[in-house]
């Protein structure tokens, strides 16, 4: 590691990893009789395996994690995710490998910002690897002028610790595993790559605000299809039964409910049902009152996401 180059020669991420590198998307199997409810069924019955630890969330609150240094190494993330034009689930799998490191293991606070930047390297090329056809080498990964430059060696050895924390699951569960049969049930005009366009930018801006962290991903999903189709959502009332059974008999309708709301009050400019609305609070250019349930709010200038305004809404399926 060196403060501004790498003084290895050697740049190449490669190395044996066909015990794990598969495709971390969850296709239905060709047989076709395990039909797509029952493989909803089998995602969701495992869907909280691939989330941060309950705690977590409380855990950022309180500062018990660096959420400072969380902040910016989910910005950097989404960055390189934008310039080498990633798969939003390569960038969403980086940020969930990222947060289950987190919630299970810490990171040496008293040395600075360079624990935190050596995970996200790790994670963005884990991630990449697990997903994007052409993967950078891990030096070329290190852009936008970063505090350190890792060596490729250390980079990997961080790799083989963040697999082993997260017991090798790098075949996470998120929420664009649900997108295609979510849209596929929903009647709209639209046409169903644009959904999946917009649904998968929303479920990315999700990550931005901690407050996400409590939903489960099939909840994120079911939520974000919703917004993006510009269908408001109350459950209880009778003439939103049709938006209830769009999704999956065992998605937790309060929680999406509940999800949808925090999706158009906070994610205001991505999610389309709420473009008419000002911001709750504050103004893009207004600062966030604190860093917690907030990532980059003022660098994004579009999300009104002030962590007092926000609900405290904790996963209660877990």
């Amino acid at each position: 590691m060196s403060s501004s180059s790498s003084s290895s020669s050697s740049s190449s991420s490669s190395y044996d990893t066909s015990n794990f590198v598969v495709s971390s998307h969850h296709s239905p199997p060709s047989d076709e009789t395990d039909d797509t409810a029952t493989i909803l069924t089998r995602l969701i019955d495992s869907e909280l395996n691939h989330m941060p630890s309950p705690n977590y969330i409380s855990r950022l609150r309180d500062r018990s994690i660096d959420v400072t240094a969380r902040q910016d190494s989910i910005n950097w993330i989404l960055k390189v995710h934008a310039h080498y034009r990633f798969s939003p689930l390569t960038a969403f799998l980086s940020i969930n490998y990222f947060d289950r490191f987190l919630s299970s293991h810490s990171l040496p606070q008293h040395n600075g910002y360079w624990p935190f930047q050596l995970l996200s390297v790790a994670c963005l090329s884990l991630a990449a690897k697990m997903e994007e056809p052409n993967v950078p080498f891990i030096l070329d990964l290190q852009i936008f002028e970063p505090k350190f430059v890792f060596e490729p060696r250390t980079v990997q050895r961080m790799e083989l610790r963040v697999m082993t924390i997260l017991n090798w699951r790098l075949r996470s569960i998120t929420p664009f595993d649900f997108l295609h049969h979510f849209i596929a049930n929903l009647p709209s005009s639209s046409s169903s790559s644009s959904l999946f366009s917009a649904s998968s930018d929303l479920i990315l801006s999700t990550t931005r605000v901690i407050d996400f962290l409590g939903f489960s991903p099939s909840t994120i999903a079911a939520a974000a299809v919703l917004c993006v189709a510009q269908k408001g959502v109350d459950f209880a009332a009778a003439e939103d039964r049709e938006a209830a059974s769009l999704f999956h008999e065992r998605v937790n309708k309060e929680r999406a409910r509940s999800c949808h709301q925090l999706m158009e009050e906070y994610l205001i400019d991505t999610c389309p049902s709420s473009r008419h609305k000002e911001p709750v609070v504050g103004t893009a250019s207004s600062s966030p009152a604190s860093p917690v349930g907030v990532l980059d709010a003022d660098a994004q200038g579009r999300c009104d996401t002030r962590s007092e305004h926000l609900p405290l809404m904790y996963s209660r399926r877990r």
